[in-house]
């Protein structure tokens, strides 16, 4: 296999190593990932500025970018033939339930997703505190999936969401596919001023909960099972859109 692996946390990132190691045995590997951490950049493109592309050995480069960048860049641009699969990672912490929305790791997969490449994101939930990072059980992980990949092929357009616990092989309790938790955190506003006393702000703040069921990804995934969550790049409420219509508006034509 030909496989890309990227990330969001940067081309020196121990994670991406990790997975250049546990992607090695499967095929050719070819890495294009951020030169920076871009952590939580979602999806975003740099569109007003020029992107810059930096050899760091064979088949390995690095782009002045988001991870979204990095993926459409090396289809497009940097690889010679196209990729078998694509994978994002090993994301130093978890994507685990709504943080999808931000996570630049599952951004890189989606870009690939999106153009029709199948796409694997994989993050190792480190809970706070932890002085040991598990990245053997992440590789192995990736190893399974890898070597499940050519009789079970990836569904075009899909990403699959890949949460490993932060403990060591034998500790894991199994596999679970299961849906995105809602994931909460305290709502942080910090002001500040700077030197020539303009506010400035910090937002962001701590993991608080997950709400909804105990099946879903994040109280799996801290239960100690590694947590499976196949997405879809269509975002459309499905079950909403008769609903919408009931407010009369389907066969309105639009007037002041």
């Amino acid at each position: 296999m030909r496989i890309l692996l990227s990330n969001d946390d940067g081309i020196e990132a121990a994670g991406l190593r990790a997975l250049e190691e546990a992607a090695a045995p499967f095929g050719e590997v070819f890495v294009v990932a951020p030169s920076t951490e871009q952590s939580a950049k979602s999806h975003s493109f740099t569109m007003h500025e020029p992107l810059r592309v930096n050899s760091h050995g064979p088949n390995r480069w690095s782009v002045t970018g988001t991870p979204a960048d990095a993926v459409y860049l090396a289809l497009h641009g940097i690889l010679p033939q196209r990729p078998d699969i694509v994978i994002s990672g090993i994301n130093r912490g978890s994507n685990l339930g709504t943080d999808v929305l931000y996570s630049g790791t599952v951004a890189a997969a989606r870009e690939a997703a999106s153009n029709d490449v199948p796409a694997i994101a994989v993050s190792l939930h480190i809970p706070e505190g932890a002085e040991v990072l598990h990245w053997a059980t992440a590789q192995l992980a990736v190893a399974q999936l890898l070597r499940r990949y050519p009789d079970r092929p990836l569904p075009l357009g899909e990403v699959l969401n890949i949460n490993v616990p932060n403990v060591p092989a034998s500790e894991v309790k199994g596999w679970r596919v299961a849906p995105l938790a809602r994931r909460r955190y305290a709502v942080m506003v910090r002001e500040e001023r700077d030197p020539r006393g303009r506010r400035y702000y910090w937002i962001g703040g701590p993991h608080d909960r997950f709400d909804g069921e105990p099946d879903a990804d994040g109280p799996l995934c801290m239960a100690g099972f590694v947590t499976v969550t196949p997405m879809s790049l269509d975002t459309t409420a499905h079950a909403s859109l008769g609903a919408a219509g009931s407010i009369g508006l389907e066969d309105r034509c639009f007037t002041t």
